[in-house]
């Protein structure tokens, strides 16, 4: 059986990416491949990413407040493009009020700060959806 793929981006203006490449670092060490897109990160980009590295997870680092407006975007994407399978994961600074929201598009896992790296690897492990 094939690694879990993980696409771990940043979206938006938000320089700060210490904390994407420490989850990127913990889920490689978990035993997963990770592909680190870097800062700026368009959903564009994220879903074609996504596309070309077979993802089974994106997670996606926020610290802009941003969530509301890239997360729609990009599920959007992720279904047009038949990737509509790939679990999707948030983590970063997100309002207790934008969760339910950001649950109802399609987001299924969202992580604030101080949320344990086992707790992380975790849920990616137990909610991917393997299409091997």
């Amino acid at each position: 059986m094939r690694k879990l793929r993980v696409v771990i981006a940043k979206p938006g203006l938000d320089g700060h990416d210490r904390g994407a490449k420490v989850i990127a670092r913990a889920l490689r060490d978990a035993g997963m491949e990770v592909i680190y897109t870097g800062l700026r990160q368009t959903p564009e980009m994220i879903a074609s990413a996504a596309l070309q590295e077979d993802a089974d997870c994106i997670g996606l680092s926020i610290l802009s407040g941003a969530h509301n407006h890239i997360a729609p975007r990009l599920m959007e994407l992720l279904n047009e493009k038949g990737l509509d399978d790939v679990l999707v994961v948030i983590g970063g600074i997100i309002p207790d009020v934008d969760i339910p929201k950001l649950k109802a598009i399609g987001v299924k896992g969202i992580f604030l700060p101080g949320t344990p790296m086992a707790d992380i690897i975790e849920f990616i492990n137990a909610h991917v959806r393997s299409r091997v």
